[in-house]
């Protein structure tokens, strides 16, 4: 047997963590996964479900079909002021009297709970008249309708409008008359892409200034159709003077969340091994 005192100061060695089941983690990620996509989408991007047919057919939202789910980009307006030809979406001003579209919300508790975290996630249809439409004008702009071609004119010059769709069900493929308006600042004149079968600033309010949008009102910039699959495409301005998105925020990904969760988790569990007292 040796007499060599034992070293106290010398370091014992560790006891390995024994690393938790991933089934045991899921609830952790999951709520990670959650809380990422909730801040993401309150503060940088959201996805809407479009539950009408006004945008046909640049977003479908026609009746008893699937509706696009869109990203929203919620910073762009911080930077910016909103531009003619950008296709946003807005909380439906008071002056509006007609709703672009009626829940169908359930009347339980538990399911109508469980549609409202899914309207939040761009998995169910919302329930708030949030409203989706292009800008034809800005603030100190004129806009009237329209010239010997059908063409709408912003300050005397007519807007070129490829993305314009006829539903010739509702009528014949012309626009009724309307103006001079001029737009007041920080207002917007917005009219929906399926020209005739569109309640949007022309009608809303009975037109005039009750049919404009506050741009306080808007919530952000349509960038992308995320779903369904078949439809994965940006939404674009078609206006020589729009501000172009950075690479970084048109491909911002609707489940960012998910995917950020799993290497938070990582990061943080990295962060207390470290800092873990010895």
């Amino acid at each position: 047997m040796s007499d060599q005192p034992l070293d106290e100061d010398e370091p014992k060695p560790r006891k390995s963590k024994k690393r938790r089941p991933f089934w045991q983690e899921l609830p952790i990620l999951i709520a990670v996964a959650l809380v990422l996509t909730f801040l993401i989408q309150t503060f940088l991007a959201r996805v809407f479900v479009i539950p009408s047919a006004s945008m046909e057919q640049t977003l479908h939202g026609c009746p008893g079909c699937y509706g696009d789910r869109v990203l929203v980009d919620k910073l762009v307006y911080t930077f910016g002021e909103p531009e003619v030809g950008e296709v946003v979406v807005f909380k439906r001003p008071a002056t509006w009297n007609r709703p672009e579209f009626t829940s169908s919300r359930s009347d339980k508790v538990v399911v109508s709970w469980l549609e409202s975290i899914g309207g939040l996630f761009g998995l169910a249809a919302p329930d708030e008249d949030d409203v989706v439409k292009r800008i034809a004008a800005v603030g100190g702009q004129t806009i009237k309708c329209c010239d010997e071609q059908n063409r709408v004119l912003v300050d005397g010059k007519p807007l070129d409008e490829p993305y314009i769709f006829w539903d010739t069900s509702i009528g014949d493929p012309k626009q009724a008359q309307f103006g001079p308006i001029t737009v007041p600042r920080g207002m917007l004149f917005v009219m929906g892409d399926n020209r005739n079968n569109s309640g949007d600033s022309r009608s809303q309010g009975g037109g005039g200034g009750n049919g404009l949008v506050p741009v306080d009102n808007v919530i952000g910039k349509v960038r992308a159709i995320i779903l369904p699959p078949s439809r994965w495409q940006g939404v674009g301005d078609h206006n020589s003077q729009a501000l172009s998105a950075p690479a970084w925020q048109t491909g911002i990904p609707a489940g960012l969340g998910i995917a950020a969760a799993w290497p938070t988790l990582w990061l943080g569990r990295r962060v207390r091994t470290l800092v873990r007292p010895r």
